[in-house]
């Protein structure tokens, strides 16, 4: 997706050979027609896959995730990273590490936002080692929902979380897939 790479190359910071920074228009301050056609993006590649909720983790996703579910017409659900007291046991839940946070938490789905007949698009920020992906998948399925694809604003594709989630299976769509940020620079994989 040409503009996302343009913005990436413009307003991006590389923190270390592992971390990209997009706070600007990402993940602090939003850009409203990046996230317009970042949701667009994802709906023409996933239209036929008969999407019945889009699904995110707490906060990052949340842009992303609703203006793809605006286009598919479709609630979008939020994964919680923290434990509150308005949840009870109705939950599902499992634990999370975070690669740019180097923490664990806990990841919480209501058992009154998914059902076994509902087919699940996972939207994220980043895709990393995956570990996150395969957190909102565990509880997907746990439900017995169907996760019908996963799409992700960037890869970073030096890194494990694309092979983890193809070889068990799942459909994978990364608008950006960054090959290095090696010597201070982005490399896009085409």
């Amino acid at each position: 997706m040409e503009l996302l790479k343009k913005m990436i190359l413009e307003n991006g910071h590389i923190i270390n050979e592992n971390v990209l920074k997009v706070d600007s228009f990402i993940n602090h301050q939003v850009s409203p027609s990046l996230m317009k056609e970042i949701g667009s993006e994802f709906y023409n590649y996933f239209k036929d896959n008969k999407i019945t909720k889009i699904i995110t983790i707490e906060s990052s996703g949340i842009a992303p995730a609703l203006m793809t579910a605006i286009n598919f017409n479709v609630p979008m659900v939020i994964l919680k990273k923290q434990t509150s007291s308005i949840l009870n046991e109705n939950v599902y839940q499992t634990n999370v590490k975070s690669f740019t946070k180097n923490t664990t938490y806990k990841l919480t789905l209501s058992k009154d936002y998914i059902s076994k007949e509902d087919k699940i698009l996972i939207i994220d920020d980043f895709l990393a080692s995956g570990e996150a992906a395969k957190g909102a998948i565990k509880l997907i399925e746990n439900a017995g929902a169907e996760v019908s694809g996963i799409g992700i604003i960037i890869e970073k594709s030096f890194q494990s979380g694309r092979k983890t989630l193809e070889d068990q299976g799942y459909r994978l769509y990364s608008l950006a897939r960054i090959k290095s940020l090696q010597n201070n620079a982005i490399e896009f994989l085409d």
